[in-house]
């Protein structure tokens, strides 16, 4: 234990708080909660017996540490949270969030609402059920609803007013509230039973409109009755495709583990109304928790973010603070929520299938990873590169004519893309099309440390382009004396004109593209990361262009901002309605004095 550590964990409070783990950049590589900060605390550095090969690496990088005392262990539990969203600690478990999982949204305080697929979660008052595992489970959910259900099926937020029905309307699959006077009670009846669909209650809803037809036959209200047969056996059909698991129909949700250091694989199963509905695995590298305080993280990360809870949380071992964490869980859902670990029963069986999927993803990731390393070895020896290329990065340039200049730069690790490592960088010094004099701008500004730039520099730089473009990217690393510490190649398309077959691997000091011969999967990997740079330049540079053809000449004037431009626009209706108003007129609009009404007719009169 290093001696100022030692110094400063006599001065800690016995009291109950959120410490925090730094290296000597200052850097947080570990945040935890703890009942006794001094006690927790001293655990760490106490004894080396039993310590794990992540918890000595943590300690040895460990140079000070910062704790927060709070009032209560669950002030500490949301803190905890926080601090993990804010920093996220490499040793910590970090749930991804769902941007890229799709959800349902149904926003029922309008008159009319409609299902709409989002990829973000908002407090925003609207239900959200998902995220579904996929693009296409979703979508398929979405055609059961809209074939089942006489929902509307445009996309905008309120049904635009409509001189006839459309072709839903007349297929009988829609009421057409766009057109027509739809009872805004009648409608949410229909929103109601789509509800208890996407919730897993599907046979509870069958046995409510099994009883609507009968009424309905009994009253000689056959076509009511037919329609309503015919929603009763489309959910039939989809209640086959769902598996019973439990017999007390309860919503659960189940998690399973497996672990094999470094990676740790949770499944979770959604389990509604007694019937298996789903399941999704969450991955996890490099955590220093143990199993039950990484499935404690992991129910505090994922709840947190607006999921539905459940009645009952089941979890494959027993975790530290249950009852702390049942009461967090209940101020969320403002219901009685369980966390259990089941000793026989159905539920033990429940979560050895759980275990069992958590194991088979984990084989894949492990046989993945091995792929990948094995393509990255064969990599290196074809390559002839002077180290392992476990970090790959890969620049490209976009303009159109030299406007709206950018660079995308994309990276990989371990053979697979690190989105959160993307850089974007908006050119600076070049003013026309230059791809040679923007390619080493964006360089200098890569490697040239300014600030204490803490990025690790890559194993292997991909250049999109011919040897042109490598011959500068080779000039900026040796002026910046990087040439022991990167590998160069370049990528250049094959030119159809010179009948070539494949794109061409330029490499420094070699005049000749290299070959790949009976190793294709190699070029092809190449392709691949030169395309995601090439997609994540051109789309960049595409929303740049766009946000600068939507400038307005009023962004130019002193005095103007988003409120009096909006103010404006929406009293006159365009900028040459404005260009033709006296300043009189413009001054009689809150917020604009004459001063400003005459900047504004300069401005637009120039």
């Amino acid at each position: 234990m290093k001696p100022h550590l030692k110094t400063q964990l006599t001065n800690v409070s016995d009291q109950p708080g959120v410490y925090l783990m730094k290296d000597s950049l200052g850097d947080v590589l570990y945040v935890g909660k703890a009942r006794n900060l001094r006690k927790r605390l001293s655990s760490y550095f106490s004894s080396q017996s039993g310590r794990g090969i992540k918890t000595t690496r943590l300690i040895e990088k460990i140079d000070s540490f910062e704790t927060i005392i709070t009032e209560t262990e669950k002030e500490a539990l949301i803190l905890e949270s926080n601090l993990i969203k804010r920093h996220r600690p490499h040793y910590n478990v970090i749930l991804k969030d769902d941007k890229r999982y799709p959800s349902l949204r149904l926003d029922i305080t309008q008159d009319h609402p409609s299902l709409e697929i989002v990829r973000k979660i908002k407090k925003d008052g609207a239900l959200y059920f998902g995220p579904f595992t996929s693009a296409q489970a979703v979508r398929q959910t979405l055609k059961i609803i809209n074939k089942t259900f006489r929902i509307r099926k445009c996309r905008s937020r309120a049904p635009k007013r409509r001189n006839r029905p459309c072709l839903h309307c007349q297929m009988d699959g829609c009421l057409a509230p766009c057109c027509r006077d739809v009872d805004r009670d009648e409608y949410h009846a229909i929103i109601q039973e789509v509800i208890q669909f996407l919730k897993g209650r599907t046979p509870r809803l069958i046995k409510k409109i099994r009883t609507e037809m009968m009424a309905a036959a009994e009253v000689q209200d056959f076509e009511k009755a037919a329609m309503l047969r015919n929603k009763m056996f489309a959910l039939e059909k989809t209640l086959e495709k769902q598996i019973s698991v439990t017999t007390d129909f309860k919503d659960r949700d189940i998690i399973g583990l497996a672990r094999s250091l470094p990676n740790t694989i949770l499944t979770l199963l959604y389990v509604r109304g007694g019937f298996l509905v789903g399941m999704r695995h969450f991955h996890f590298t490099e955590t220093l928790d143990s199993e039950p305080d990484t499935i404690a993280a992991f129910i505090r990360q994922y709840y947190a973010q607006n999921h539905f809870i459940p009645e009952e949380i089941i979890v494959p071992l027993p975790i530290e603070d249950r009852d702390l964490m049942e009461s967090w869980l209940n101020t969320r859902k403002g219901a009685r929520s369980y966390i259990k670990w089941p000793q026989r029963g159905e539920k033990v069986k429940l979560i050895q299938m759980a275990n069992q999927n958590a194991n088979n993803e984990l084989k894949d990731v492990i046989n993945a990873n091995a792929q990948n390393q094995e393509l990255l070895q064969r990599l290196q020896r074809r390559l002839k590169l002077s180290r392992f290329p476990d970090r790959i990065e890969c620049l490209d340039n976009s303009n159109l004519g030299g406007s709206n200049a950018v660079a995308g730069l994309v990276v990989y690790e371990k053979g697979r893309p690190a989105k959160s490592m993307y850089r974007k960088y908006r050119v600076k010094t070049v003013t026309m099309s230059n791809d040679y004099a923007t390619m080493a701008e964006i360089l200098q500004r890569r490697f040239k440390k300014k600030g204490g730039s803490r990025e690790p520099y890559p194993d292997l730089l991909m250049l999109d382009g011919g040897k042109g473009q490598l011959n500068i990217a080779c000039e900026v690393i040796d002026k910046l004396k990087l040439e022991h510490q990167i590998d160069l190649i370049s990528i250049a398309k094959k030119d159809i004109n010179k009948k070539e077959t494949a794109d061409k691997i330029y490499k420094p000091g070699r005049r000749n593209p290299i070959t790949f011969g009976k190793e294709p999967d190699l070029l092809l990997f190449l392709q691949q990361i030169r395309d995601e740079a090439h997609r994540y330049a051109v789309t960049f540079h595409r929303h740049r262009r766009t946000k600068s053809a939507l400038r307005s000449q009023l962004d130019t004037i002193p005095g103007i901002g988003k409120k009096r431009k909006q103010l404006l626009l929406t009293h006159f209706g365009s900028i040459k309605k404005i260009r033709a108003a006296a300043p009189e007129e413009i001054c009689q609009l809150p917020g604009i004095n004459i001063k400003i009404a005459e900047a504004v007719k300069k401005a637009l009169r120039g």
